[in-house]
């Protein structure tokens, strides 16, 4: 049995029989026959499923955001954030699926036409995260059906009762049980799942697993998207005022209680700015306010993952014994559930550092004082990751010289921790490899084929 766990306050709140390997064939093979009648339905029908299932999530909201914050711990604001942020993005699924998957003439002399179709890929795994089941998992699952695929989806252990929840509107909405396949468990469902002759693996989660899923598949040459972590840096310029750049990266460092893929997790301030940049981020920080994630004003819940606790208290006190100042937290908090830690500010820290250089996924951060953009420009690029960054400064030629050399998949000027459906969502590096959103992200389900069309 999988238990979900109230990381806030520690109890038990439901116990779900697991998949097996027996399970999980069953559904494949359910998947494998459901799925080419799924994809000669016709466009507008898969359509009008994904618009319903839109519908019920306005229909449910409440109730779904509380549950989401009953299993991951997230404040019940930003659960409702999530949920009202993810029908922009059906929305734009829905207005651009038509066009991204119709097929395109890009040939046509003395009798002969080529053309490219976009095949569904077939059976897809979709293997996703915790921290925001609605978002990731919707950036593989909608796209996928609206192009013809069936979807095995295995929700993170830690967002089980989220991805139920899902699997029952898509199936209200009418996509059959068997296009739509819930994978109930934790990682062993997934190494089950990835034994079975899947057309497509959608992974979301840490490098560590990814690169697991990676090798687990490379022999059968599937077609593999992995969206995997970051350790995002963000430079302040001398010319932008400190308070409001702070405000902005306090939130972008500390939201979702920092365990967001695209979290600030670096910052590097010029000089002359690091002062004012610091004493102003504290103050914010200090401003949030950690307690129950029930209650409409808290700001910072549990960490969703006990274990995590660990892994800050490990990064603060290596940064502590190599130099680095806490500013602000630091440590564990003592509340119910055990999975709390206090937003953390350190500076004079540097690369030696573990808090500098590994994932923390938590509300901790370091500051670094840097003094041009040359400097800033070798610490940014000074990592295994590369999902996104960022840079602050009145000067938009200065930004767009300073983001041209910094690797990341996503770059930001004066904003940052923000994701557009419009736009591809990818890394490189250790951030993964392939990409979702974007209408990119919906042909990403199919394969092309070529069509050369001669007249008799």
């Amino acid at each position: 049995m999988l238990k979900i766990i109230n990381p806030a306050q520690g109890g038990t709140i439901a116990e779900l029989a697991e998949d097996s390997a027996d399970s999980v064939l069953a559904k494949y093979k359910a998947a494998r026959a459901a799925q080419p009648a799924w994809a000669a339905t016709p466009l507008a029908a898969r359509l009008a499923a994904i618009r319903r299932f839109r519908a019920g999530i306005v229909d449910h909201l409440e109730r779904l955001a509380a549950i989401l914050t009953s299993e991951v711990g997230k404040p019940i604001r930003q659960s409702r954030n999530e949920l009202n942020g993810l029908l922009g993005r059906v929305d734009f699924f829905v207005d651009q699926a038509e066009g991204a998957l119709a097929p395109r003439e890009v040939f046509s002399d003395s009798g002969m036409r080529e053309v490219i179709t976009n095949e569904p890929l077939g059976v897809i795994a979709n293997i996703s995260a915790w921290n925001y089941p609605y978002f990731v998992g919707s950036n593989v699952f909608v796209p996928a059906l609206l192009a013809g695929n069936a979807v095995l989806y295995k929700p993170s252990e830690y967002a089980m009762l989220t991805g139920l929840e899902i699997g029952k509107l898509l199936h209200a909405s009418g996509v059959p049980q068997d296009v739509f396949s819930v994978l109930v468990g934790g990682g062993r469902v997934g190494i089950e799942l990835l034994k079975e002759p899947v057309d497509g693996v959608f992974f979301t989660g840490s490098y560590a697993t990814g690169a697991r899923i990676a090798q687990a598949v490379a022999p059968r040459l599937t077609k593999l998207q992995l969206e995997l972590g970051g350790k995002d840096p963000t430079y302040v310029c001398d010319d932008v005022d400190p308070a409001t750049a702070a405000a902005s990266l306090a939130d972008g460092a500390m939201y979702n209680t920092g365990q967001s893929c695209c979290s600030v997790e670096r910052i590097y301030v010029q000089a002359a700015s690091f002062d004012a940049f610091v004493a102003a981020f504290v103050k914010e920080v200090q401003g949030f306010k950690v307690g129950d994630p029930t209650h409409e004003d808290s700001y910072i819940g549990p960490l969703t993952r006990a274990q995590q606790v660990k892994v800050l208290q490990i990064q603060v006190a290596d940064a502590v014994a190599k130099g680095a100042r806490v500013l602000t937290g630091g440590h564990a908090l003592d509340l119910p559930g055990g999975h709390w830690f206090a937003p953390t500010v350190l500076v004079n820290v540097n690369h030696d550092m573990t808090v500098m250089r590994e994932e923390s996924f938590g509300p901790i951060i370091g500051i670094q004082s840097v003094a041009d953009d040359a400097e800033a420009v070798r610490l940014m690029n000074d990592t295994d990751y590369g999902l996104t960054a960022g840079v602050y400064t009145r000067d938009e030629a200065r930004a767009r010289q300073v983001l041209a050399q910094v690797h990341a998949g996503s770059v930001y000027w004066n904003c940052c921790d923000r994701v557009s459906p419009r736009l591809p969502w990818s890394g490189v590096k250790h951030s993964g490899v392939g990409l979702t959103l974007s209408t990119e992200g919906i042909t990403a389900f199919t394969r092309p084929k070529a069509w050369h069309l001669r007249s008799a």
